[in-house]
């Protein structure tokens, strides 16, 4: 059993070691102020003058200067191999909400794994940060305001079905399927409910609209703790 090692009533911000997080930072500031590192995102945060309340990895990337300037105390080294160090995170913060930068916009496969992660981690509600998008997994349902003609599209990790109401195509009928049925490019006509059967539907919507997708989320029941969730 992995032992919860963040504790908060209020979203966490995590960043992780890729790019594009200056702006996702500036953005995320309006929605939490605590912040976790993955591995060598404390580099990044120390040096953004931000110390985290923890870094938590692997730790084969960050200087080990950093690790001296936040003490034994703030610090987590997991070993194993069988995850990545987002989702080493992910199975360590308890918090309503997380926000993740620096795990997309770059390497091609470092993002599919993030997207993994938040399979894996569905009962964690997590929002990644990108340079256009804010993206996270849809909760068994879903409500939110968005602006009228706002870009709204739903990629399926696994085969499923939604339900949706103000969306241009609404996708009472799609199948969705990993090479078979997406669901890209959809419109918002109105107020947005969406409703999945099952934990491997990604939302997308421009990162514009991350603050409004975060108290979607915060008002949304999460996905049950699985009972192979301590397997991260």
């Amino acid at each position: 059993m992995i032992s919860t090692i963040v504790h908060s009533m209020e979203p966490v911000f995590l960043v992780g070691g890729g790019k594009h997080r200056a702006a996702a930072l500036k953005r995320g500031a309006a929605v939490t102020r605590r912040f976790v590192a993955a591995d060598s995102g404390a580099d990044w945060l120390v040096g953004a003058g931000v110390f985290p309340e923890h870094v938590i990895g692997d730790l084969d990337s960050v200087r080990p200067e950093t690790l001296v300037a936040l003490g034994e105390d703030r610090t987590t080294r997991v070993e194993e191999q069988d995850s990545t160090d987002f989702e080493k995170c992910l199975a360590r913060i308890a918090a309503p909400l997380v926000l993740g930068a620096g795990f997309i916009g770059g390497r091609a496969d470092h993002e599919l794994a993030a997207y993994h992660g938040l399979a894996r981690f569905a009962h964690r509600p997590t929002v990644l940060i990108g340079p256009d998008d804010a993206i996270c997994l849809a909760p068994p349902r879903l409500e939110i305001d968005l602006s009228l003609g706002s870009r709204f599209s739903l990629f399926p990790l696994a085969r499923l079905r939604a339900r949706s109401r103000g969306l241009r195509w609404d996708v009472d009928e799609v199948r969705f399927a990993p090479g078979e049925q997406i669901g890209t490019s959809n419109l918002v006509t109105g107020p947005v409910r969406l409703e999945a059967d099952s934990p491997r539907l990604l939302v997308i919507v421009p990162v514009a609209a991350l603050e409004m997708l975060c108290t979607a989320l915060l008002e949304a029941v999460p996905w049950p703790e699985p009972h192979s969730a301590a397997a991260g």
